[in-house]
């Protein structure tokens, strides 16, 4: 076979443009009229959450290397300076597609489900405006602090993602004669609610108005001895990509709560103001901020849509609102039996948030209390708001248990949360580890070593997902119980090479990154490419959040130049294009955003009919393979497998909320005339509930888990 260069630049989608496509994704489901009206607000919402995160993490990336006179080209072939130019041309269209979606169908449908939403503070009644002042005068009055810009006072500090009202106010200069106009700001208090319920006209309808409207209604009162010329509100986004260097870092804590602060005040990036604003307003803001016209956002509507979410949340609104689900058990713990004796028996598979995450909780819960049990060992990268983990983790330290966490400090946004957190381990007598210098520690894993009649026996959780409580119920990850020796003792290598820097000789079954994991991906994929030369039926089905690993993605188009069939579900960035001549032809990728957010990664490789199953934390992106402690794990249990197999079949045939990537690099939905609908997310509920149910009726003693129907892969 001709040998052939699978890695030119017009083979591959950069990154940030492929990232946009995912947000436009996003925004499509609040396009979608079937949807229930409050759904699409919270995509709507979503969109601008994501956005805000991309300017202030892979926008300000790019220009940190602008800025740095970095030339050299991404995998295709775009520099740092042609990226910007091409990421602000999609993400005006994408902000103007957003706002557009809300102007022309949001806020009409909103009004005829009996909420409005007041976007301008002229348009109250009389019986609005008379209670709007008074909630300005008691609750919000006191709460501000206008600041003006003089001789005597310079441009004041404005905070990343703060809302702001900017105002010109004029005062007669006596000296001179005339009108003098000074620059004034005043924040929004993020400290009162942003969506304010008012009187409605109509009895059973709600109204509400934003607390920007309220502000910029009676700012007159904020400069009394001034005439307020405009007022206008604005927002800015700055850079909040922490640069550490670890090695010059005495104490890693330190250093990280360091940079939070810096984070406030970063270079800005991004200014979003009032389609309508004042011109010469904006001047003042552009030049005070140094805003080019790229990074300028002229918003027709309210700015920060992020705000939305509140909306959504408002109550007697659930006709409009998918039903909520309720995370069914854990068929193999539908009993009052010991959890430690579940394990021993069999392997136990976990598919959230379609069943409960309770029992990962308990598994930290009971081995706290458990006399038997000598040590927990645990690795945290994002933990809740008030996690029951932490304080089964605690409770263990307190009982005497030897209890090692790994908290990973560098946890992007969530690094001052897991700052607490590790503080509040040390001190219930936990031993605290702040992970490797130079890597981020992204595995979910967690060791109990337990004393048996047997002898010491390890039980094992390992997972896609974080041990969060709260995103268990939001994001899809899977998860496996085991007791497996072999796995018991990688699980203890891993923890030995976090806390001591001790690298394994070997591994028994699990893969490890940064040092083991890419080659290892790179021989499976290698293995079927040999397979399909020789006649062998191949096959890869990979699950993830993000592909964008180049050398990963050259193997895919020889193994797809080799007649491997290769379906993908790619959630996010898909740096790699479809239906290229005698490279890609073979290659399927699709994209589910549902009510859910996909997040589990799961690896099928076919194998010549040795099926062979992986599942882990770990995306194949150069970070994930290459600079990060990630743990990507085998899946043996025939029963599991099939399940597995059942999960990826299942999404394969989702036509509801499944996006299906285009040779020109588009994503669309399919046609589903005439077809059965197939909604994987909602089938995945349905049959956690009807199998719990099942198990329910059957007598305790009895009770055994019963496996989906096994389903063969199907081929898009």
């Amino acid at each position: 076979m001709e040998k052939k260069n699978f890695d030119k630049p017009e083979y591959f989608v950069n990154r940030e443009l492929s990232w946009l496509k995912f947000d436009d994704r996003v925004l499509s489901e609040a396009r979608d009229k079937h949807l229930p009206l409050f759904e699409r607000l919270k995509f709507t919402s979503i969109t601008s959450s994501n956005l805000d995160e991309f300017y202030m993490v892979r926008v300000a990336s790019l220009k940190d290397q602008v800025h740095a006179g970095y030339t050299k080209t991404d995998i295709a072939g775009l520099t740092a300076k042609e990226q910007l130019k091409q990421i602000s041309l999609q993400t005006h269209e994408l902000v103007r597609d957003q706002y557009e979606v809300l102007n022309k169908s949001l806020l009409p449908a909103l009004e005829k489900a009996g909420m409005h939403l007041i976007t301008g503070h002229e348009n109250l009644t009389e019986k609005q405006a008379a209670f709007v002042d008074r909630y300005f005068e008691d609750s919000v009055y006191p709460v501000l602090t206008p600041m003006a810009m003089d001789s005597s006072r310079p441009f004041p500090l404005i905070r990343n993602k703060t809302l702001n009202i900017g105002a010109l106010i004029s005062k007669k200069d006596k000296k001179k004669g005339k009108e003098v106009l000074v620059f004034a700001t005043v924040q929004v208090p993020s400290v009162l609610p942003r969506v304010v319920i008012i009187p409605s006209a109509k009895e059973g309808d709600t109204t509400v108005i934003l607390l920007e409207q309220i502000i910029e209604r009676n700012i007159d009162k904020l400069f009394l001895s001034y005439n307020v010329v405009c007022a206008h509100p604005y927002r800015i986004m700055r850079n909040a990509d922490l640069t550490i260097d670890e090695d010059e870092a005495e104490d890693l804590l330190v250093e990280i709560k360091k940079q939070l602060k810096k984070r406030q005040w970063g270079e800005v990036i991004r200014l979003e103001v009032e389609k309508d604003i004042d011109e010469r307003l904006l001047s003042v803001l552009t030049t005070e901020f140094s805003i080019k016209e790229e990074d300028l956002f002229s918003i027709d509507g309210p700015l920060d849509l992020t705000m939305l979410m509140k909306v959504y949340a408002q109550e007697g609104y659930d006709e409009y609102k998918e039903p909520k689900y309720t995370p069914a058990p854990v068929p193999a713990f539908q009993n009052d039996r010991n959890l430690f004796d579940v394990i021993r028996e069999k392997d136990i598979f976990l598919h959230h948030p379609y069943m409960s995450f309770d029992p990962v909780v308990n598994f930290i819960r009971q081995s706290a209390k458990d006399p038997d049990v000598l040590a927990i060992k645990q690795t945290l990268y994002r933990v809740s708001g008030n996690s029951p983990i932490i304080a089964a983790l605690a409770q263990a330290a307190e009982n005497g248990k030897q209890v090692s966490v790994l908290v990973e400090l560098k946890a992007r946004f969530d690094e001052e949360n897991n700052i607490v957190w590790a503080q509040m381990l040390e001190k219930a007598g936990c031993h605290v580890i702040y992970g490797l210098v130079g890597l981020k520690t992204h595995s979910k894993i967690t060791l109990v070593v337990r004393r048996e009649e047997s002898g010491i026996r390890r039980y094992v959780h390992m997972a896609t997902g974080n041990y969060n409580d709260s995103t268990a119920k939001l994001y899809t990850d899977c998860g496996i119980f085991t007791c497996d020796e072999r796995i018991g003792e990688d699980a203890t290598a891993v923890f030995n090479m976090l806390s001591g820097y001790s690298e394994p000789k070997h591994w028994n079954k699990l893969i490890v990154a940064p040092i083991w994991m890419k080659d290892r991906f790179l021989k499976l994929i290698a293995r079927e490419a040999e397979n399909a030369r020789k006649g062998i039926p191949a096959a890869i089905t990979a699950k993830m959040n993000s592909l964008c690993d180049p050398v990963i993605m050259a193997a895919l188009y020889q193994a797809s130049a080799c007649g491997v069939t290769i379906n993908l579900l790619v959630r996010g960035i898909c740096c790699l294009k479809v239906g290229i001549p005698g490279v890609s032809e073979n290659i399927h990728v699709r994209s589910i955003v549902g009510n859910f957010l996909e997040h589990s990664r799961i690896f099928y490789f076919q194998n010549g009919g040795s099926e062979e199953i992986y599942m882990g934390s770990a995306d194949w992106m150069p970070r994930n393979l290459d600079r990060r402690v990630e743990i990507v794990f085998p899946v043996e249990d025939e029963d599991i497998k099939e399940e597995l197999k059942h999960i990826l079949d299942l999404e394969f045939r989702d036509n509801v909320k499944a996006h299906l990537l285009q040779p020109d690099g588009s994503y669309i939905k399919q046609d589903k005339r005439g077809k059965t609908l197939v909604n994987s997310q909602m089938e995945f509920c349905r049959e956690a509930t009807e199998q719990a149910e099942k198990i329910k009726k059957q007598p305790e003693h009895s009770r055994v888990f019963i496996p989906a129907e096994p389903m063969e892969m199907e081929e898009p």
